[in-house]
């Protein structure tokens, strides 16, 4: 049986200014001039480290899941960084994520005197962490997919010293097209749809398993339904910037988004995971409820983080632009969140030479009820932590 470390939570506060030309953020944080970020240090007792791994996701706090506390139970300082959209992401910006993670970087080592910092890239985080360590490397980025100026070029981003994808998806912008139900037609009429692709309709033409040229056809639609979108996103915005007014950006609803031919049919791209369910529950449900990816979102948002065409976090596209990073791959073969085509994906689009990958069988999102292949995952990050020179 492995001992656990005992360790502690430290609270901690990032603060820096930052000058908007309108505020996205609701309350003191976005009307200060100042852009205000919560972590927490999960600090093992009297058991010093010159290395951290750092775990960011764009808008969930990670610091009660099982995986960073598996990290600090195993004697590893561990710092849960939030961004600035913390469990809500309505109008969120990926380019400002990014400069968030940089600040977290540049605190774990100037306040926290940290050495080495190790980006864990868990679930949506593992995106951003390719995003992350992409402009570190190599700044390209100078606007947001809206036009604003964000200059990720003179940032300071500062690499970290490695990168760990941990079941983790390609990419909000990508994962959301391979799951938006391309049976809407209307969108601002969720009940107007084609029976064609309405794949959980009972009275739908094609029932799984599904035919080739059918998911195929399903896929295509669900792309056009993405770019349906982005371009009315581009048209609104056009309309607000000629009418020069106070109204600068717009929310809107994106109905049912939780639809992908892989949740009742095994046979598409199979591994371990459950049919009939996906990590928010039956998928069917989810679908329409509140709680779906990008129900809720503005105009600025859906280009930086939701569009497939014009986002700038896609996966594989940073992860082909990171050519210098110690990169370690984790997929869990269960996951009922990523689907099994997305880590090949990555590693085949990684261009560093220093990667690894591993895979989990029966390994799900969570590792809930899972101890011995979340211990499994444990030693295998702090094996390739200790190769890397990165622990010592």
């Amino acid at each position: 049986m492995t001992t656990k470390a005992e360790w502690q939570r430290v609270p901690l506060i990032v603060s820096f200014p930052e000058t908007a030309k309108y505020t996205e953020t609701y309350g003191f944080a976005g009307n200060s001039g100042r852009v205000n970020l919560e972590g927490q240090l999960l600090r093992p007792a009297d058991k010093p480290s010159k290395t951290v791994y750092v775990f960011m996701h764009p808008t969930s706090t990670l610091q009660l899941l099982p995986m960073p506390t598996a990290l600090a139970d195993a004697g590893l300082h561990v710092l849960c960084a939030a961004s600035r959209y913390p469990k809500n992401d309505t109008a969120l910006i990926m380019e400002k994520v990014a400069i968030d993670l940089g600040k977290w970087l540049d605190y774990a080592r100037g306040e926290l005197g940290y050495e080495k910092v190790v980006l864990v890239g868990w679930s949506g985080g593992g995106s951003l962490s390719l995003f992350y360590q992409a402009q570190a490397e190599n700044p390209t980025i100078t606007h947001t997919p809206a036009g604003d100026e964000l200059n990720l070029v003179e940032a300071g981003l500062k690499p970290a010293d490695g990168v760990i994808f941990i079941a983790a998806h390609l990419s909000r912008a990508e994962t959301l097209t391979e799951w938006l139900d391309p049976s809407v037609t209307d969108e601002m009429n969720p009940d107007d749809r084609d029976l064609e692709f309405d794949i959980y309709s009972p009275h739908c033409p094609h029932q799984p398993p599904y035919s080739k040229e059918f998911i195929e056809r399903f896929r295509a639609a669900q792309l056009a339904r993405n770019r349906k979108i982005t371009q009315w996103v581009q048209d609104m915005l056009a309309e607000l910037k000629r009418r020069g007014g106070p109204e600068q950006e717009r929310a809107f609803v994106v109905h049912r988004t939780m639809c992908d031919v892989r949740w009742f049919d095994g046979t598409i791209d199979p591994n371990d995971r459950p049919i009939g369910k996906s990590y928010m529950g039956d998928p069917r449900t989810v679908n329409v409820g509140p709680v779906g990816l990008a129900r809720f979102t503005t105009l600025r948002s859906w280009l930086s983080q939701w569009s497939y065409d014009l986002s700038n976090a896609k996966g594989p596209m940073n992860a082909a632009l990171i050519k210098r990073s110690p990169v370690l791959q984790i997929e869990n073969n269960a996951d009922e969140a990523v689907p099994a085509t997305h880590n090949p994906a990555i590693r085949d689009a990684l261009a560093t030479p220093n990667k690894e990958y591993m895979s989990l069988p029966h390994a799900t999102h969570y590792y809930l009820g899972q101890p011995e292949l979340l211990q499994a995952c444990i030693d295998r990050v702090v094996d390739w932590s200790k190769r890397q020179g990165l622990l010592a």
